[in-house]
């Protein structure tokens, strides 16, 4: 399993409700979450196949920033 961490510009929990069906359309995640109180807006995805470019390309699609956070 894999864990993929990104940064993204979501701030509000509406912004949040816009993004579900778009995720939860993905193939691959096992379970997501996004952190609203840290300052980067972490989007956190567990998945077992999932690429990291998948991810921001959807959400760039749905007009927010996305970009995944290197170790």
């Amino acid at each position: 399993m894999n864990i993929l961490v990104f940064k993204t510009n979501l701030r509000y929990k509406k912004n949040i409700h816009s993004i579900v069906p778009l995720l939860n359309r993905l193939e691959g995640i096992i379970r997501w979450n996004v952190d609203l109180h840290d300052r980067d807006k972490i989007l956190r995805i567990e998945s077992h196949s999932l690429s990291p470019q998948i991810v921001e390309q959807t959400l760039e699609l749905a007009g927010y920033y996305c970009k995944e956070l290197e170790d």
